[in-house]
């Protein structure tokens, strides 16, 4: 196998032994921006990504003799998906690899919210002790529903059967539904569900989806999980509804602010005025988008990756 794979992130050592023994010849390039990047990319047949910069039109023209795309990553999102293909060029994505953990941390995350943890250990390390107003809720008898019924949503329901919870799930794809959670219609999962979670890609149909409508749409106040993309939700809808008590707790593992101003988000002048509530808010748990970064994914989708990249080339 001669094929040129140029790696632009770093990941477990796995992909590049793994893919160095089935005979590929692998380079690697951490540092150089995008443009850099562009000016030799023709030289490769392969590239393996996680989020460093999107892969475009205007990329994609400069890559003649690329054959295949890989993220480590559950999302194709960062790359212009329908020139790709038009191009004859195979896209890799990963989501086998961090269900599971994705399925834990958000598992964890409603028990947390639902048992004020992270508040009550809080309060005791400040001198605390404070037991009626952190009388918790139990996930025994609620519904959950599910939007986004892939690897992730489907893992996750899977860790909810030791739960005597209904589970319900919803998806744009008909037949989905398995023995974990029946499948239904948005406006069904809107009536009957206490919690929601999200385990969508972020398109266009699901940019800003969760804003005022589509909070006010379900018939009981609810708990909302989200550890899919941020600009899934608008922030500011939701903090009003949370002061509104329409929501009753979220935990998020991924913010409407990535990628814009991340890097400041947490100077006060520059901080959004939503964020801060959520900042602010006992029954918010905020988490640096972790849900799928385990040690144990962090290998897993590695090995992921290598073994559709070997099989893109037939390589047992």
């Amino acid at each position: 196998m001669s094929a040129k794979i140029l790696h632009i992130d770093s990941n477990n050592p796995i992909l590049w032994n793994q893919l160095e023994e089935a005979g590929f010849e692998n380079h690697a390039d951490f540092k150089s921006s995008k443009e850099e990047i562009e000016s030799k990319i023709q030289d490769y047949n392969g590239i393996v990504i996680r989020s460093r910069f999107k892969i475009d039109k205007t990329f994609l023209d400069k890559a003649a003799n690329l054959q295949f795309i890989a993220r480590v990553g559950a999302g194709l999102e960062s790359i212009d998906c329908e020139y790709a293909e038009a191009r004859g060029i195979h896209l890799i994505a990963a989501p086998e690899g961090n269900r599971n953990a994705v399925a834990e941390h958000s598992l964890g995350v409603i028990l947390s919210l639902f048992n004020n943890l992270n508040q009550a250990d809080a309060e005791i390390k400040a001198g605390h002790w404070n037991r009626e107003s952190n009388r918790g809720h139990e996930l025994d008898g609620k519904t959950v529903g599910i939007i986004g019924y892939g690897n992730m949503g489907k893992a996750f329901a899977k860790k909810l059967r030791g739960f005597e919870v209904n589970v319900l799930c919803y998806d744009i794809l008909e037949n989905v539904g398995d023995e974990n959670a029946a499948q239904v219609s948005l406006q069904e999962l809107q009536q009957k569900a206490d919690v929601l979670s999200l385990h969508l890609p972020w398109t266009p149909k699901t940019d800003k989806m969760v804003n005022t409508d589509f909070i006010n749409a379900f018939a009981k106040p609810f708990w909302i999980i989200n550890t899919s993309r941020g600009k899934n939700i608008v922030t500011a809808d939701l903090v009003e509804a949370m002061k509104a008590k329409k929501v009753l707790g979220a935990g998020l593992d991924v913010l409407e602010y990535e990628k814009l101003s991340f890097e400041t988000l947490f100077q006060d002048n520059n901080t959004p005025e939503a964020f801060q509530y959520l900042l602010d808010a006992k029954n918010v748990l905020l988490t640096p988008h972790i849900a799928g970064w385990t040690f144990e994914s962090h290998e897993r989708l590695a090995q992921v990756i290598v073994d559709k990249i070997k099989a893109v080339y037939r390589i047992n």
